[in-house]
């Protein structure tokens, strides 16, 4: 007791009740070990897992759109077209290019002595000098140019999806600085959110996750994780990614709450209306006879409703409701 400095012992007496106090009604909760459901809290953002930005191969003028935002479409469905005529006029000055550029290539080999039956036979190194010479190889690499962009004029949907971003109208050039459309594979959502370091250990793939979305929806939808990003940024954050069982109903940039759980098993579990702060330190009351006592505890872990704690043991009598303004030995009734 000569140890026991004067402030410690003001603590003490600022603890106890007066005999004649009203009693303060409690709920109680009696401790025994349990499975405690350890949570994970973080923010992230809604991703399609197959997506793709859609863009014509040359600078033509629109002739037709055939699709609209949010439109669903099958894999190979033409959505837009330009106009052909100059496509297809380029196309035929390339092919009539190459053909006399490929004769000429005939006749630099024919005056080295090959005759047409051995074209074939020619060593590359010879046929391709040729080539270039009479000018057949770059006349031959426009044709293909034209070819290729004569034959994309018309952009196909690459997979089943939703089409987004579609903003050129026809008859007006397609917009350079941007895609032309993008198409996103609803059926298959995912989400990529952070976590710190030292929670990395608790995660493996195929963890269950929940999300839900910020916009107003009390719906929640279940997922497992998929990817961990096995690196740590700067920040001590690691980037991980999980795939949401049917997020047909969510859209790509979505914010979203992301909760992972995982047990932790023989806890001292309290709820958190258990725990309260006294001379900045936690504190749980207990029951006893009709009386409330003060404990010194400390809180491991945490998730949205619950902590784990040491400092109690297996059998006490947890105040839970009623606590807020306890203090040492007040009487208490339970009143459920």
């Amino acid at each position: 007791m000569s140890c026991t400095t004067q402030t410690e012992k003001n603590d003490e007496n600022t603890k106890v009740a007066l005999p004649n106090a009203d009693k303060a009604e409690v709920e109680i909760q009696v401790l025994t070990p349990t499975e405690f459901p350890h949570e994970i809290m973080s923010n992230g953002r809604i991703q399609a897992s197959q997506s793709a930005n859609l863009s014509f191969s040359s600078s033509e003028i629109i002739a037709e759109v055939l699709v609209h935002n949010g439109q669903w479409v099958r894999k190979g469905q033409p959505l837009a077209r330009l106009e052909q005529f100059r496509l297809k006029n380029r196309l035929q000055q390339a092919e009539n290019s190459m053909k006399q550029a490929h004769l000429e290539w005939q006749n630099i080999l024919y005056g080295q002595g090959y005759t047409p039956d051995q074209l074939d036979s020619v060593p590359t190194a010879i046929s391709e000098i040729a080539a270039i010479r009479s000018g057949y190889a770059q006349s031959k690499a426009q044709y293909e140019l034209a070819q290729y962009e004569f034959e994309h004029a018309t952009i196909t949907a690459p997979f089943d999806g939703v089409v987004a971003n579609l903003y050129d109208k026809a008859h007006n050039q397609p917009t350079s600085s941007a895609p032309f459309c993008r198409i996103i594979d609803t059926r298959n959502m995912e989400v990529e959110f952070s976590v710190l370091e030292n929670e990395l250990l608790t995660l493996a793939v195929g963890s269950s996750v929940s999300v839900r979305p910020y916009a107003g929806s009390n719906q929640t939808y279940t997922g497992s994780i998929s990817e961990i990003n096995p690196t740590v940024d700067a920040r001590g954050m690691v980037k991980v990614k999980a795939r949401i069982t049917d997020g047909s109903k969510l859209y790509e940039g979505m914010n979203v709450r992301i909760h992972v759980r995982y047990a932790i098993p023989e806890q001292h579990v309290v709820p958190k209306t258990a725990v309260v702060l006294r001379n900045g330190r936690q504190v749980v009351f207990t029951e006893r006879e009709g009386y409330a006592h003060w404990n010194y505890v400390q809180t491991i872990h945490e998730n949205s409703d619950s902590y784990t704690v040491d400092g109690l043991k297996e059998g006490d009598r947890v105040i839970i409701s009623g606590n807020i303004n306890m203090a040492h030995e007040t009487p208490v009734t339970i009143v459920k």
